[in-house]
């Protein structure tokens, strides 16, 4: 009879911390239920629009998916070809890539700026043997396709053979696995931060893959100060540029989305507080065409 109380009082104790350990686990697995519950439901802008975070994403890939093949020729249309003068600005006065480095330009999908690094390189290394690699990363495949033909077109892997041309479909917020640490001498990224979810965790990633001594140059849209040209500047922004996207590239509604993402963009101070936040130095910014684009540059000490 004993043996028997004995052995109910072990069963017992055993079946009591069996439905504890159950009630932790469920406990543990309600709690991480919950977090992942907050993450998904988290929330940020795409345009004026608000969105799950984890929606942006595909949104922006669609956008840029349906523009890729009129994007060159609709830069040149919105700005007055105003864009080639800014790039060639940042590439000549701000960034000076040289021979021998390696650099990275991110959402560079058709070109642009990557080729103006090549050709920049290129004229100033013509009597050397130096090799020098220029990365063009972009998170969407139609627009890499689109600089991809543009190189082939422009013949650039014959006529600067001493610059390995790269590219990488990659997310900004994200290059693990693809680049290593301290690995670029450069990073510029033009015209994209403003599409990213996560601002904040592409300035690290860039801190993160840039050599110390290496320079962060970012050329976006920006906040126009002075009230008249503010009023010109948006009426035109949303008047003619969707109309504009309408007729040429068939979209009206990312050119919508443009000029929306603009607006919710921070404007210069705010943006240069997020580079330092990120660990860069010596963080300023150039104002263009009344600040409707700045340039902002860093140095990873």
């Amino acid at each position: 009879m004993k043996n028997c109380l004995r052995l109910r009082s072990a069963f017992t104790c055993k079946q009591s911390s069996f439905i504890q350990n159950v009630v932790k686990c469920n406990n543990y697995s309600t709690t991480i239920s919950t977090f992942n519950t907050q993450e998904d439901s988290k929330t940020t802008h795409f345009g004026f629009k608000t969105v799950l975070e984890s929606e942006k994403e595909q949104l922006v890939g669609h956008v840029f998916h349906n523009v890729a093949s009129k994007y060159d020729i609709m830069n040149d249309l919105m700005s007055g070809t105003l864009h080639r003068l800014w790039k060639d600005h940042l590439i000549a006065d701000h960034y000076k890539p040289q021979p021998g480095g390696t650099y990275l330009d991110v959402a560079g999908g058709t070109g642009d700026i990557g080729f103006r690094i090549v050709e920049y390189i290129k004229r100033n290394s013509e009597n050397s043997d130096i090799k020098s690699k220029v990365i063009i990363s972009d998170i969407n495949p139609s627009m890499l396709q689109v600089g991809k033909d543009n190189a082939k077109r422009l013949n650039l892997e014959n006529i600067a053979q001493n610059i390995e041309i790269g590219w990488l479909e990659a997310n900004a917020e994200d290059f693990k696995g693809k680049i290593e640490d301290n690995s670029v001498d450069g990073y510029t990224i033009c015209f994209g931060i403003r599409n990213c979810t996560h601002i904040d965790q592409v300035l690290k990633e860039a801190y993160r893959v840039l050599k110390p001594g290496g320079h962060f140059v970012c050329l976006e849209f920006s906040e126009v100060s002075d009230v008249i040209m503010k009023a010109i500047y948006d009426w035109y922004s949303f008047n003619i540029i969707p109309k504009m996207g309408e007729i040429v590239a068939n979209d009206r509604d990312s050119y919508q989305y443009l000029v929306e993402s603009i607006r919710k963009f921070p404007n210069q101070n705010t943006f240069k507080s997020m580079i330092e936040n990120a660990g860069f130095k010596n963080v300023k910014y150039t104002n263009l065409s009344f600040g409707v684009v700045a340039i902002h540059s860093g140095i990873k000490l």
